[in-house]
């Protein structure tokens, strides 16, 4: 194959795949606003619409050139905007002197950027789900702006910018703790700060179930998400310009496949021990928890090392929603079990598939990252708070964000019944 047409292929990957990977923030949607109460479905909305454009423009403005412009081990480039190399304007331009140029990059620089940027609207995605139902509009968004413009760049610059964890040789293929850890940090520190919704944890220690506004658009989202994934995992072996490639991304994109299909089943078995109920939702986030544990080291040749790592993963979701539950933490969809939990044993796995890793290097990166993450997500949701309260009142949660902050129901045929008292 020529160069030129590895080139072309490669660019095409990018772009293709990360076509995909952007399709997920439909499936996010979906899953949250199917989770969340008819009352909230229209912020939820809002909220992802809303972070995929913050992130895509935080990333352009600042954060891909501080995850991986000239990194000096814990950070790159404070330089603005991010654009095509000076060969491509060139042969743009009409120069045909800078064609070799531009095919010796091997991709067209901005094929790259997009693939880039779509992974951390994902990390944003993971915290709009755990915080529903309660979170300030604008506090949310602020916050956006500061993960995707920063605090995701700077662990990118630790790992895939080549800095100090990819040096120590940490490995972490496509994001388990550095795309759904650096998420699910973030939204713990976030349920921690705002709180539980009003009335989840009665007195007497009892969990109250909040009814979704459709088990159908969850159910929905988690098939969006699952076939995004392909794009999330099978674009990040990030080339397809030769025989090996091509045979690579076959077996990363089986392999993710296996893991969900794996989480569902493993969820379906372990959902009634743990949870005391068939769970559907845990059924539905074993899916997730699979695909996220694999997304660390889809690349093996054993598959079936993807049906237990993706098992294992779906059996740590379920059991990390419970724990959630004990220590009264709310999070609405499950998002911490599903990207945190389920990210920490996959990145930890890699140790046991990959002869070539260490575990104290595996264990080194998801500690580091996730003290980074979480006590700086900590402070910036306290300040926050302090500054623009970052719950909305009373008033409107029982009234619902729709009506009280947006003025329009999801669901407008339907009549709202009144809730039990969430004062008990």
């Amino acid at each position: 194959m020529s160069q030129e047409t590895q080139f072309i292929f490669n660019t095409f990957s990018f772009l293709i795949w990360g076509g995909l990977v952007m399709w997920m923030a439909a499936g996010f949607t979906m899953l949250e606003s199917g989770s969340v109460r008819t009352k909230n479905a229209s912020v939820i909305c809002l909220k992802n619409i809303g972070l995929y454009s913050i992130a895509g423009m935080a990333f352009y403005l600042i954060g891909y050139n501080l995850m991986y412009v000239d990194v000096s081990g814990f950070i790159g480039s404070f330089k603005l905007l991010y654009g095509p190399s000076s060969a491509e304007i060139a042969l743009l331009g009409g120069d045909e002197g800078a064609l070799e140029a531009v095919v010796d990059n091997g991709y067209a620089v901005m094929s790259d950027w997009f693939f880039q940027m779509v992974f951390v609207a994902t990390a944003a995605s993971i915290v709009s789900g755990a915080l529903a139902e309660r979170i300030n509009l604008w506090v949310f968004f602020i916050f956006t702006v500061l993960l995707t413009g920063v605090i995701y760049p700077v662990v990118g610059a630790w790992t895939w910018g080549e800095g100090w964890l990819y040096e120590l040789g940490f490995h972490d293929f496509a994001g388990s703790t550095i795309v759904h850890g650096t998420g699910g940090w973030a939204a713990l520190a976030g349920a921690i700060v705002v709180g539980a919704r009003l009335g989840k944890f009665r007195k007497d220690g009892s969990v109250r179930a909040t009814p979704p506004s459709s088990v159908p658009v969850v159910t929905l989202g988690v098939f969006i998400l699952w076939f995004g994934w392909l794009g999330f995992n099978g674009g990040s072996v990030l080339a397809l310009g030769s025989v090996a490639d091509a045979t690579n991304m076959s077996n990363v994109l089986v392999n993710t496949n296996l893991a969900a299909a794996a989480g569902v089943i493993a969820a379906l078995i372990f959902s009634k021990p743990i949870l005391g109920r068939f769970d559907l939702f845990a059924v539905l986030n074993g899916a997730i928890g699979g695909l996220v544990a694999i997304t660390a080291a889809p690349d093996m040749v054993a598959h079936y090392w993807a049906i237990l790592v993706g098992a294992v993963g779906a059996i740590t979701c379920t059991g990390g929603i419970k724990l959630l539950e004990y220590f009264r933490v709310d999070d609405v969809v499950g998002a911490v079990p599903a990207h945190l939990f389920a990210g920490v044993w996959g990145t930890v796995a890699v140790a046991f598939t990959h002869t070539d890793t260490n575990v104290g290097i595996q264990l080194l990166g998801i500690v580091s990252i996730g003290t980074f993450v979480f006590t700086l997500s900590f402070v910036i949701w306290k300040v926050l708070d302090m500054l623009m309260g970052a719950r909305v009142s009373r008033r409107v949660e029982r009234l619902g964000q729709d009506a009280a902050e947006l003025g329009i129901e999801a669901y407008p045929e339907f009549v709202l019944m009144p809730e039990p008292d969430d004062e008990e």
